[in-house]
């Protein structure tokens, strides 16, 4: 956590402030994408997926690119669940603080790119390399449409759950139930489609969601308390009750006798009169001419 703490007096300036509307304006994009490519009958997807076959040799803008490829078709439902997932990840942010939220969401990206380079070395291993270089690319370019971004943003919703357990939302727009239940749901399900997917399966589900894991396993035993999710909902509570206590508009200095002050009188000039029995401050027009305090 000191690397981290670090990291962000060095480079905080430079975090991508509202990360989650442009994770959405992405996905945006890739529908329009899907759509034209459906229009056109151009595979337009295929050269962005997150294909490691294919970045190894020259095509390194898939690195990037995957990160819009739509989670699912685009329907009502769709719509409901990215503007859930931006209010969860906007809240996030306000409560972990732009950069923290930041390297979590780059973490998951980074993490899901080097678990497809792992599953290329684990066909290579088990005699991939032998193929020819068109069933090579075939082969990736199926298992490239695994990587989409739909567990990071799962892992953007166990962020919330884990930083806010108590917080109620309405389950079918009618049900209200704790953020955390759902978080523990979200879980359980993910643990049986872990048990029933294949290793591509498997390896897609865990490098995804290993920017939470890391994050919150951390928390757990005791490293970072900087980022345990409890501490981060503590300080953002306190900040928001400082900001709600502050006076607003403070005179800093205001005449004994008439009450002008400095806010709305700049040019006017105040002193404290020595010869008055406590801190008694006056305007220009009053300093020699009061009765003094005793």
């Amino acid at each position: 956590m000191n690397f981290l703490n670090k990291m962000e007096r060095k480079f905080g300036r430079y975090a991508i402030r509202n990360l989650s509307m442009y994770l959405i304006i992405g996905y945006v994009i890739g529908y329009a994408l899907s759509i034209l490519s459906d229009m056109t009958h151009i595979p337009i997807l295929n050269y962005l997926t997150l294909n490691p076959y294919l970045i190894l040799r020259g095509q390194v803008w898939r690195l990037v690119t995957w990160v819009i490829l739509p989670p699912s078709s685009l329907d009502i439902l769709t719509i409901v669940m990215l503007y859930f997932y931006y209010s969860v990840g906007t809240s996030l942010e306000n409560t972990w603080g732009t950069f923290l939220y930041n390297v979590y969401i780059f973490m998951g990206v980074i993490f899901t790119a080097v678990g497809s380079f792992i599953i290329m070395a684990i066909f290579y291993a088990m005699g991939a390399g032998a193929f020819d270089p068109i069933s090579k690319a075939e082969l990736f370019r199926g298992i490239a449409f695994s990587f989409r971004t739909q567990y990071i943003c799962m892992s953007i919703f166990l962020g919330f759950a884990a930083t806010f357990p108590d917080v109620q939302v309405l389950l079918m727009f009618i049900i209200p139930i704790k953020v955390k239940w759902l978080g523990i749901a979200d879980v359980v399900i993910l643990a049986v489609q872990f048990l029933n997917e294949d290793l591509i399966g498997k390896i897609v589900i865990v490098m995804s969601l290993l920017n939470f894991i890391v994050f919150f396993l951390m928390t757990r035993r005791g490293i970072g308390m900087r980022i345990s999710p409890k501490q981060m909902k503590r300080r953002h509570d306190y900040k928001k009750e400082v900001r709600r206590a502050k006076p607003m508009n403070v005179a800093k200095h205001k005449c004994a006798i008439c009450g002008k002050n400095s806010e709305d009188n700049p040019d006017v000039q105040f002193r404290f009169c020595s010869k008055c029995n406590g801190n008694y401050e006056y305007c220009q027009d009053h300093l020699f001419t009061h009765t003094h305090v005793r």
